[in-house]
């Protein structure tokens, strides 16, 4: 017995399908304009939301202590928050469609961690990756660490018979080396120094600043596009290597171009607010339940997640105690952790049925 399906009816419910996706990333992106200006307005002290508007569309209309406020202080953090979030979702999506995995991203698979050592190897022993970076040391041997662990998983996919559950392999090995070479650099840190990594792994905003939001805007302008241009053979390589391969694409190479961008991404926000765990896994999984696998919405839903998860969690860490700022890593491993257990039960599930 066959029945017919009408071709009609086929491409309505497709519409629909698309126009429900429209509409769910309106919903985010109001939502982050929102917690957007609320983090802008929420801190030591408290301005109404309609005060913070008219400086940020005219930065003098209430005199310039408010100004310096608002612009030189407030502004950059609560952008960095939303540009970090993006930068790591983004960075996230990627690695969990190349590698096929729900549970892969810069954090879990070490790349952070890279990023914190070659921070303590500039505060403890002054050691430079790159020489004459001056005040940005930090920063820049961050950023190397982390470029070179991403360029290791990159090599790592090359390997014959490399697959993706060895690739997650792969970032758990990587993780706890650099934790135990960090643990090293503790050991033979000061007091003043080993404050200074822990306030680095714990994460912090406070390190924003319009040339850091400069740069990570570049990348995340260059990524986003780039992803949508592949947005067909990512959705196909979901449905299984081989059946992208019969498709016409070339997986390997996809993987490298893919990897690469996440290894940009991954990095530089990395090096801009230290260890932050879970964004990369708890944005595109909320995207991944709202508009499925369809590339085309995913990324940019992803980014907008991530963004709304980061912005969100620098509002929380202001708002616990007034006149203290929590480390924004703490309160991202709070949220992500729950959300990481259920990925694993929910594998588990599908494994089992």
């Amino acid at each position: 017995m066959t029945t017919d399906v009408d071709p009609a009816e086929m491409r309505q419910a497709y519409s629909k399908q698309i126009t429900r996706r429209y509409i769910m990333i309106a919903i985010v992106t109001l939502i982050l304009l929102i917690s957007f200006f609320v983090d802008v307005a929420t801190g030591p002290g408290k301005y109404p939301l309609s005060t913070v508007f008219d400086v940020f569309t005219d930065p003098m209309s209430h005199g310039v202590r408010l100004k310096v406020i608002v612009w030189d202080y407030r502004l950059p953090i609560a952008v960095t928050a939303v540009l970090v979030g993006a930068l790591l979702a983004v960075a996230g999506a990627q690695m969990q469609t190349i590698l096929n995995n729900p549970l892969a991203e810069p954090f879990t698979l070490g790349v952070s961690a890279a990023a914190s050592f070659g921070a303590s190897l500039a505060i403890v022993l002054g050691f430079s990756v790159i020489p004459g970076v001056g005040p940005f040391l930090v920063t820049v041997n961050a950023f190397v660490f982390a470029l070179l662990t991403c360029g290791f998983i990159l090599f790592a996919t090359r390997l014959k018979g490399v697959g993706s559950e060895t690739m997650i392999l792969f970032g758990i090995a990587i993780f706890f080396t650099f934790n135990a070479l960090l643990a090293l650099m503790q050991y033979m840190a000061s007091e003043d120094q080993i404050a200074r990594i822990v306030f680095w792994m714990m994460g912090s905003l406070s390190r924003a600043s319009w040339g850091k939001i400069s740069l990570g805007t570049l990348l995340l302008c260059i990524a986003i596009p780039f992803s949508l241009y592949r947005t067909w053979p990512m959705t196909a390589l979901r449905m299984g290597e081989e059946t992208a391969e019969s498709m016409g694409v070339d997986v390997g190479r996809l993987r490298i171009e893919m990897l690469i961008c996440v290894s940009l991404l991954a990095a530089t926000a990395v090096s801009f607010v230290g260890t932050v765990g879970f964004i990369g896994l708890v944005g595109p999984h909320i995207a991944r339940l709202l508009v499925g696998e369809d590339q085309r919405f995913f990324v940019p839903l992803s980014a907008l997640v991530g963004a709304l998860v980061l912005s969100l969690t620098s509002l929380i860490s202001k708002s616990i105690t007034p006149g203290i700022i929590y480390p924004i890593g703490i309160i991202t491993a709070l949220i992500g952790v729950p959300v990481f257990v259920s990925i694993i039960l929910s594998t588990r599930r599908e494994r089992l049925s």
